[in-house]
């Protein structure tokens, strides 16, 4: 079931507002890469991503039907999440527009499994697709992660429609 497209939501519910009220999640800020199948690399900004299971270590993310990235997402075998540091704001905008050429001139590497990697991201998970699940009007991945890596910065925060800094909070002991 988890693989057939579901109905559309209820009529009495305002997407706008719906929206709105997901807003209140704050949630951290990625750009998913992976390459074409004649390997170009490719990206997008994205901030559905998170954690699955530890063991096996599995992650998700999701990209609506309408993506023009899709066909490349879907025939992609590996694929990276780039979960962006609290000074990467111009690369999060860069990556979440329809451009041609997103590589063009930023830092970058390649992964052991040939997939993109930028430069500075506060943390970076190299991923085996693992699963696709059809529901609603996005496609889930799930992807093993294979490798992964993560410095000591701040991570980048989206909240409310508006990039957020995260910062930790005491707590009392």
């Amino acid at each position: 079931m988890a693989d057939t497209p579901t109905a559309p939501a209820s009529p009495e519910l305002d997407p706008r507002d719906f929206r709105n009220a997901l807003g209140l999640f704050a949630t951290g800020v990625t750009i998913v890469t992976t390459k074409t199948s004649d390997g170009e690399p490719i990206g997008l900004t994205c901030n559905s991503f998170s954690s699955v299971s530890l063991s096996p270590p599995l992650v998700l993310w999701s990209l609506s039907l309408r993506s023009p990235n899709l066909p490349n997402f879907l025939q992609a075998t590996h694929f990276a999440i780039n979960v962006l540091a609290h000074d990467q704001i111009p690369l999060s905008q860069r990556f979440a527009k329809p451009v041609p050429r997103k590589f063009e001139g930023i830092a970058h590497g390649f992964g052991a499994h040939g997939m993109p990697l930028l430069d500075g991201a506060a943390a970076q998970f190299e991923c085996r697709t693992e699963a696709r699940h059809y529901s609603g009007d996005h496609v889930i991945f799930i992807g093993q992660v294979l490798q992964y890596s993560y410095a000591d910065r701040a991570p980048l925060g989206y909240f409310r429609g508006s990039y957020a800094a995260i910062q930790p909070v005491l707590q009392n002991s």
